[in-house]
């Protein structure tokens, strides 16, 4: 049984995390990844809680947890009380008598801040509706080992204002990268992001021009059109045929540009095969970063 007298770590948000830590977070994964101590979670379980599917959040964080010399129990929404309405509060508290952390992913955010206020393990954000913070950690180890420091640098976002975004904009305050996001009006970000940025001395900018905000960037970011759950799938296509990433976008960027998309890609939607498969993409080392990253944040979560 586990016995917790401290307040847990949780990884819930960029936000909620100075820079500093984060940046020591990015440290601890680049370590593993560059061979570093190999089972510091010895004898420490992790319990992964699906109510939305997966393949990279499921397998990377399986197979970091047994990479750090741990153990993994999985729990899927219809598998579990949850799926039967057990309320999230006594998941939490019982999980905690049995684990070491739980990471969740889920649509509703307010799941995940309750689990965190009830649990006395750390909690982690494995993908709400409103941010993917892992992903974002795995984006910024993978634009620093390509082009080097991001502080100062400029990244655009061609797309849906959707959780991705959000959690883009969190990353450009913490990291001190400017950030133009290209969105159409429907689809913008939350206004209340935008203002924390503001009020935190973001450099981030919202246009409905893609090519404004493409022109002379060190990277370029996109995700699906439609997402698990959306209804109005033909008119967000509409709406955001002017955002694709293709050719023609990718050549107003940097000449030495990176592009970005967290997977999984609807080829021909958000980007053509020629981006994602092309000479700018590195979208792969994304998605196996996705693995290093998530054990930094397990080890700062679990670890002394």
């Amino acid at each position: 049984m586990s016995t917790h007298k401290k307040t847990p770590r949780h990884f819930l948000d960029l936000d909620k995390l100075d820079t500093g830590t984060l940046r020591g977070i990015l440290d601890i994964g680049t370590g593993f990844k560059n061979g570093d101590a190999v089972a510091p979670l010895a004898d420490k379980t992790l319990a992964l809680l699906f109510e939305k599917p997966s393949t990279r959040t499921r397998v990377s964080f399986e197979v970091g947890m047994q990479q750090l010399g741990g153990r993994v129990v999985v729990l899927e929404g219809e598998s579990s009380q949850i799926g039967r309405g057990e309320s999230i509060s006594d998941t939490a508290r019982v999980l905690s008598r049995y684990v070491d952390a739980i990471m969740i992913r889920t649509g509703d955010p307010a799941k995940l801040t309750e689990l965190a206020e009830y649990a006395t393990v750390p909690v982690i954000n494995g993908l709400t509706d409103d941010s993917h913070p892992c992903q974002l950690m795995a984006d910024i180890m993978t634009f620093e080992e390509h082009s080097g420091p991001i502080a100062g640098r400029t990244v655009a976002w061609s797309g849906d204002g959707n959780n991705m975004a959000v959690s883009w904009i969190h990353a450009a305050v913490r990291f001190g990268f400017a950030l133009r996001l290209a969105c159409p009006e429907k689809l913008n970000p939350p206004a209340g992001v935008l203002k924390w940025a503001a009020a935190e001395g973001g450099d981030v900018t919202l246009t409905s021009d893609a090519a404004a905000a493409v022109a002379g960037a060190d990277c370029v970011v996109t995700d699906t059109w439609v997402s698990m759950g959306d209804s109005d799938a033909d008119e967000r296509r509409n709406l955001l045929s002017p955002y694709q990433v293709n050719e023609d976008l990718m050549k107003l960027a940097a000449p030495d540009a990176l592009f970005m998309h967290c997977l999984p890609a609807h080829r021909g939607e958000e980007a053509t095969d020629a981006v994602i498969d092309g000479p700018h993409s590195v979208v792969w080392d994304e998605a196996e970063n996705r693995l290093h990253a998530q054990k930094g944040i397990l080890a700062w979560c679990m670890g002394d």
